[in-house]
């Protein structure tokens, strides 16, 4: 009898032991299990969140190489800009240094400023006659002699000429009469000295070209004399008047 209870008593522990083991296993392996799955969540949760930030850091740095690309082509557009302005003004200054240029040579011609300058001075003078043998008329300066020397000056590229010391333009009328000569309403007695401003040089050439302009005044019996001159002053003909 006694050996029963003891039998029973055994059974029960064993059955407790067993039952403890069990759920000792069993709550190991729950634990495990949540520890697990816990760890994963959080690897996944770590992962997504790397995932997101790098999509969102690979959209700023697309949208920044757009941007810096937009930006660069806008620079370029006004970098073009800016060189056609620059091209254009440029253009336009040359344009204008030369209008600048070709005005005061026309105002020049005109004889509307003062002329000064280099240049040449030529003097025409009567021939010596006898009026009882000769005929005077072959032997003084008339308008066509100083019209002569007056175009080929201009032709050499005066800039300035003058009679006598009135400024003459492309618009003056040169009248012979008798002895004296009338230039724009002016009268002057010989001898006549016409003077021009530009090339000394170059105008003393043109006019001493062989069979030219003074060659055809000594074959017309008159006195020639040229001098080149470092610095002439010609009045303008506000100056003159």
């Amino acid at each position: 009898m006694l050996t029963q209870k003891l039998n029973d008593s055994n059974k029960k522990r064993s059955k407790h032991l067993l039952f403890s083991l069990v759920f000792l296993v069993l709550g190991f392996i729950l634990a495990f299990s949540y520890r697990t799955l816990g760890i994963s969540n959080v690897e996944d949760k770590i992962k997504t969140s790397t995932f997101v930030q790098e999509d969102e850091y690979r959209e700023n740095l697309i949208r920044q190489k757009e941007r810096n690309k937009e930006l660069t082509d806008e620079i370029a557009a006004k970098q073009e800009k800016i060189s056609t302005y620059e091209q254009s003004f440029s253009a336009n200054e040359k344009d204008h240094a030369k209008l600048v240029e070709e005005a005061k040579d026309l105002r020049l011609l005109l004889g509307d400023v003062p002329a000064n300058g280099q240049g040449v001075k030529i003097t025409l003078k009567d021939a010596e006659y006898d009026p009882v043998e000769q005929n005077p008329n072959d032997y003084i300066v008339h308008e066509s002699h100083v019209l002569r020397v007056v175009n080929e000056l201009r032709i050499a590229g005066a800039q300035g000429l003058a009679i006598n010391g009135q400024r003459i333009t492309p618009y003056s009328y040169i009248k012979c009469t008798g002895p004296v000569i009338t230039v724009d309403g002016r009268t002057y007695p010989a001898p006549f000295v016409i003077e021009a401003v530009g090339e000394m040089e170059v105008l003393s050439s043109a006019l001493q070209l062989k069979g030219g302009v003074i060659d055809g005044l000594v074959r017309d019996n008159i006195i020639v004399t040229t001098e080149m001159i470092k610095d002439i002053h010609l009045s303008g003909l506000r100056e003159d008047r």
